[in-house]
């Protein structure tokens, strides 16, 4: 992995997922623009853009602030299913996702974005319907509308919102291919973060189950590597793809899906 000299946006860069990938670009030699509500510990940034995901006016005020030269976008801002489901539908997808579209102007030819996903949404083929619904969805004032609509409660929404956004992952596997303009996903399965309580409260025993079939949770340092390795250039020709960093979680659920276990 190779990032020196890059210019990398990490969202969610305060805690987490997203505060160890921008440790470890700027330990590699990238400087990271981080984004976030809260500022990131000293050390793992250039420089801090303050920004609301959840807030169209912020999320154009902060692309606007970044400016060009960007070789890189790391989306891992996100929300867990405890905070509601319209919050959590705003910010995982709706503020990814304007976000993103927002910055393009900014990037370098040859960029990469990588959206952090999720062991959650491996549902996606199940749920077309409504992943339909939310991708043409504009408004984020829409969103209880449409939850109503489809069904999806609080505990459903960090589900719906990561197998939206794999969707829209590998619907734009191409969007940017004249200019070298890459996306791809990695979904995590369990990581020990400051929300992972909030999942095992939400899941209650199906999560109970999960941590007894998995040798441990995974940790930050198990996931930012192969989000760095996205944003490098020995990632060039994976395009639209969803990696999972789970432990063998999805592996392990798509078997017992197929009946093939």
């Amino acid at each position: 992995m190779n990032v020196n000299g890059k210019t990398i946006v990490v969202t969610g860069a305060a805690s987490g997922i997203g505060a160890e990938t921008a440790r470890m670009f700027m330990a590699g030699g990238a400087a990271v623009i981080a984004v976030d509500r809260n500022k990131p510990a000293a050390g793992t940034f250039a420089r801090f853009v303050e920004a609301d995901l959840s807030d169209p006016a912020s999320i154009r005020d902060a692309a606007r602030t970044v400016d060009k030269g960007i070789d890189g976008l790391c989306n891992i801002a996100g929300l867990p299913p405890t905070r509601g489901r319209v919050p959590v539908i705003r910010v995982n997808f709706l503020g990814l996702r304007d976000f993103t579209e927002a910055m393009l102007p900014n990037f370098n030819d040859g960029a990469a974005i990588v959206n952090l996903a999720s062991l959650a949404g491996i549902g996606w083929p199940d749920a077309g319907a409504a992943i339909k619904a939310l991708i043409a969805l504009r408004d984020f004032d829409g969103v209880a509308t449409l939850c109503d609509a489809h069904q999806v409660d609080d505990a459903r929404s960090y589900f719906f919102s990561k197998e939206a956004l794999i969707v829209w992952t590998m619907q734009n596997r191409w969007s940017w291919r004249e200019r070298g303009i890459r996306m791809n996903a990695v979904s995590p399965g369990p990581v020990q973060t400051p929300i992972l309580q909030d999942f095992l409260q939400t899941l209650g025993k199906r999560a109970e189950e999960d941590m007894r079939v998995m040798d441990r949770p995974g940790k930050p340092e198990d996931v930012a590597p192969v989000v760095a390795f996205l944003c490098s250039g020995d990632s060039a020709w994976i395009r639209g793809s969803n990696i999972p960093c789970d432990g063998g979680m999805s592996s392990h659920v798509m078997l017992n899906m197929s009946g093939l276990a």
